[in-house]
């Protein structure tokens, strides 16, 4: 009677485990089933980087810089109305500094960061961003960033995670999106005047934080 009573037991251990392995491989069949949906919903609108912009403004001790950057090109993928992803290819070599008049200082500010100093564009011509999550700003007012942004930044071959609030905008095929990026540039080894590896760099210093401000346009 005892060991009909263990094998009893065995068999329902053995059933019930079957059983739950069955619901949840339907239940991840299910959620499998159900991404891919939302994934084949999402059209692509490509980024018009003739109506596109980027803009940095960089601060040291004594001053600050500024200037614009192109997108080499870039991807929205919109569900509906919402931006769901989307990736974006930063032309390295394009750096512009505006706030400079004198050309021969202009060049030289340019070619410096440029150099293996700041960016090393030679050697990482493309930095890039990919969109990893877009989640909605509860209460957002009209005009004011209405989803958090997150995703991955790549400088000099350097990937690190980041996350800001847009204001993103889906309207008859178009799609917009403005935002002001802090990124902090000694998360991406450019050393070059940073408080965080030098000591003593005092009026020389040039803060780590700088600010990208985009303006996207993108279309079916």
């Amino acid at each position: 009677m005892k060991k009909l009573t263990i094998l009893a037991s065995l068999a329902s251990a053995l059933m019930f485990t079957a059983y739950a392995g069955n619901i949840s491989k339907n239940n991840n069949e299910k959620t499998i089933s159900t991404e891919v949906a939302i994934a084949a919903k999402a059209r692509t609108y490509k980024v018009d980087v003739a109506k596109s912009e980027v803009k940095w403004h960089a601060k040291k001790v004594t001053g600050e810089h500024f200037g614009t950057i192109g997108v080499n090109q870039g991807q929205l993928l919109v569900n509906g109305n919402k931006v769901t992803g989307g990736t974006f290819a930063i032309d390295m070599s394009s750096i512009v500094c505006t706030d400079i008049q004198d050309a021969n200082y202009n060049k030289k500010l340019v070619g410096h960061l440029k150099s293996d100093d700041f960016f090393s564009v030679e050697k990482h011509p493309t930095a890039t961003f990919s969109i990893t999550n877009v989640k909605p700003i509860a209460g957002a007012t009209a005009g004011q960033p209405n989803y958090t942004v997150t995703g991955d930044l790549t400088i000099k071959g350097i990937t690190k995670a980041i996350n800001f609030p847009a204001t993103i905008s889906v309207k008859n095929g178009v799609a917009t999106a403005k935002a002001d990026v802090t990124v902090d540039r000694s998360k991406f080894d450019i050393r070059y005047g940073s408080n965080s590896f030098f000591d003593n760099l005092g009026d020389k210093a040039i803060y780590d934080d700088f600010v990208v401000s985009l303006d996207v346009t993108a279309k079916q």
